[in-house]
């Protein structure tokens, strides 16, 4: 098969492979000869499509013909434009599709204290401030003898802030970092100050809330003569603590799973993100959680997520969340379509809507039963929306922050890095798979040469089971975890 109709609506395929000008196609008993070269993940009009008319791909308006197209001619950024403008009207049309049965499934977790479960029993050094990131990567660096029995690995997330911010910006920086220290697969974490910073001790004890002071520790260089020996210290009481814990079976419906997609091609929408969206719906029917975000990537697809809100009150919630992130593009003289990247483009993706129409595959066909705020813990079970930007490692700082054990990332370029949860590069395509090794766990390329998607689906769900379970995925093997904090505001 070297052609693909998404859906029977399309006026557009997508190669499967490399098409070139001359070569003769069938597909659903149509004939056509492909007009030019069309690179694989890239877009071919099944029929004329006239200057204004919509070009449609997912059964949806993916953009608008720039001029006519005749049949067999590439369709890309050349011949289409936009059609998302700054405003929309939503309307709350409920739908409710079916999930698959499973029987029960469970993985070897950690249980905490406080009843929840984790899939990584780390031991983690938590900045308050840039100004210690060197101070934590030393305490990192000396103290990985303590990386013994039970304990995963011994880490720090280094970022530039938690001094001259303001306003909502220091506030999002310290609810981040909370939210961080809260994570279960944490077993303990070291909180690191300088002193003088203006995310004080106090403050962020006060953001904290309660907590157990065998699992979480505070040093303030400033107050010490020598911080790095007291670091020593602190670390050992903690991982003295965290080594109690050994792996139990616990029941898949205690899992919190992050989505996101980077670095996407034309075969996004087509093989990763459905295969993800049939993990979610399998976890979903299992009891489990499922986070979605990139808020600007739902732009122009929010409508088959829109009605897929469990009541009015979330649905109201989710247009919120989408008008919200639109008049932040706004009030910063930007359009909301300013999107995709140059990666993208030459992946075939043409246009935002194009994009986001394959970005929410990832979301199945499960009820939406929340919309979170920015770095806001999951408390429900089922499929979530997380306000976040699109950027890769802001939005998965964003969903480890919600609380995801385990963060799947679809991506058609490829990408090494990770966030501090276990990150699972899944590849669009074989290709990728095969080039990068190094960075690729699972390939969902093989749903292009024929896997089916609930067979995929099955096996991704096979394979996330054994990540939380302790294999770790070639970020971790690389030591890639990393953080970073959406910024909007002044800096002093």
């Amino acid at each position: 098969m070297k052609l693909i109709r998404i859906h029977p609506n399309d006026n557009v395929a997508v190669a499967l492979t490399d098409l070139k000008a001359g070569e003769e196609l069938t597909l659903d008993g149509l004939t056509v000869t492909a007009a030019e070269d069309v690179a694989r993940g890239h877009k071919l009009a099944l029929r004329p499509i006239a200057e204004g008319e919509a070009v449609v791909k997912y059964g949806n308006p993916i953009g608008i013909a720039r001029a006519d197209i005749p049949q067999g001619a590439w369709v890309h950024v050349h011949n289409v434009r936009t059609g998302l403008s700054e405003t929309a009207e939503y309307e709350y049309c409920h739908k409710t599709y079916p999930l698959p049965e499973l029987a029960p499934r469970t993985f070897l977790g950690y249980r905490r204290p406080d009843g929840r479960a984790a899939v990584r029993n780390e031991l983690w050094i938590v900045p308050t401030v840039g100004c210690v990131n060197s101070i934590a990567a030393a305490l990192v660096r000396e103290n990985q003898h303590l990386v013994t029995g039970s304990i995963d690995g011994l880490y720090t997330f280094a970022h530039p802030y938690g001094c001259s911010q303001m306003g909502d910006d220091h506030a999002q920086t310290r609810k981040l970092l909370a939210a961080l220290v809260r994570h279960p697969n944490a077993g303990g974490v070291l909180v690191l100050s300088l002193g003088c910073e203006n995310l004080t001790q106090e403050q962020f004890k006060r953001e904290l809330g309660e907590w157990d002071d065998r699992r979480v520790k505070f040093l303030v260089c400033q107050q010490f003569e020598d911080e790095l020996e007291e670091g020593a210290k602190l670390l050992k009481e903690l991982a003295d603590y965290a080594s109690q814990f050994q792996r139990e079976e616990i029941p898949a419906s205690e899992l919190v799973i992050g989505m996101k997609c980077g670095g996407s091609d034309g075969l996004s929408g087509i093989t990763a993100n459905p295969t993800v969206g049939r993990f979610s719906d399998r976890l979903v029917s299992l009891g489990g959680s499922t986070v979605l975000t990139e808020v600007p990537e739902m732009f122009g697809a929010e409508n088959i997520l829109f009605s897929r809100c469990k009541d009015e009150e979330v649905f109201q919630k989710a247009v919120r969340m989408v008008n919200r992130f639109k008049d932040y593009f706004v009030s910063h003289g930007q359009v909301v379509y300013e999107n995709p990247s140059p990666g993208n483009k030459a992946g075939g993706i043409t246009t935002l809507e194009d994009k986001s129409c394959g970005c929410v595959q990832k979301g199945g066909s499960a009820q939406i039963v929340d919309v979170l705020e920015y770095a806001e813990p999951v408390t429900k079970k089922g499929l979530n929306l997380l306000s976040g930007p699109g950027n890769d490692l802001v939005s998965a700082t964003d969903l480890t922050a919600a609380g995801a054990h385990i963060i799947l990332f679809t991506t058609g370029r490829g990408t090494p890095f990770g966030a501090p949860a276990p990150t699972v590069k899944i590849s669009t395509n074989s290709a990728l798979y095969n080039k990068k090794g190094n960075w690729i766990d699972f390939n969902a390329g093989s749903v292009a040469e024929g896997e089916s998607l609930d067979d995929a689906g099955d096996r991704l769900l096979d394979y996330v089971l054994r990540v939380a379970s302790g294999e770790k995925t070639k970020a971790e093997k690389h030591g890639a975890k990393e953080i970073a904090i959406f910024k909007d505001g002044v800096t002093l």
